[in-house]
């Protein structure tokens, strides 16, 4: 498949070197080309499914860049978080309770269709989840179109993910965001970034 991965951070490195091993063609999206990447615009034209693996502040801004001609109603699989560090460590929200990141990128390319998912984990276990209970725990994941929630759920099956939490439509996205500060907690009281839960009913 032709995949582009919006983000050259360490997000972007982990998830766009285990589709590579994989066998899929990969290019990632980044503000200006050269030395292996290519712009946002070339990446999403490129592409049949793309990963948001930018900084959340600058998600929206990143695909303006694409545009919206080279989004057209791809499936788009958002792993950013909203993070706002303006004030330190930890990072508060930049948007939530009534809102997500999710939800205003979705607003502003209607055509496309998102996913929310892998952004409740560190990027290690998003792309090797067995290195955790031999990948007995869950993924949490959310969107309006269901044809695109089970291609995403196929695609990270083949990552070793093997249960899912469906939350639902994009709205579920501001429960999976919120997480986030609760994540941040948890990581300094663990010290270490490979957890995750099990819904145990």
């Amino acid at each position: 498949m032709r995949i582009a991965v919006l983000g050259t951070g360490s997000v972007g490195q982990s998830i766009s070197a285990k589709l590579r091993a994989l066998g899929h063609d990969v290019h990632i999206g980044s503000r200006t080309a050269g030395d292996g990447k290519h712009t946002y615009a070339d990446a999403a034209a490129f592409a049949e499914l793309l990963f948001n693996c930018t900084s959340g502040g600058g998600s929206l801004a990143a695909l303006q860049a694409a545009g919206e001609n080279a989004l057209g109603d791809k499936v788009l699989i958002d792993v950013a978080n909203p993070l706002d560090f303006s004030k330190g460590f930890p990072p508060s929200l930049l948007v939530c309770n009534t809102d997500s990141l999710a939800e205003t990128l979705q607003r502003a390319f209607p055509k496309v269709r998102v996913v929310k998912a892998l952004n409740t984990i560190n990027n290690g276990l998003m792309v090797d989840p067995g290195k955790l209970a031999g990948g007995e725990h869950d993924l949490p994941l959310c969107g309006n179109d269901a044809a695109a929630k089970e291609t995403v759920k196929s695609l990270l099956a083949t990552f070793g993910w093997k249960h899912f939490v469906d939350v639902g439509d994009l709205t579920g996205a501001r429960a999976m965001e919120m997480y986030l500060p609760l994540w941040v907690r948890l990581y300094g009281t663990l010290k270490t970034a490979d957890f995750n839960f099990k819904l145990m009913r």
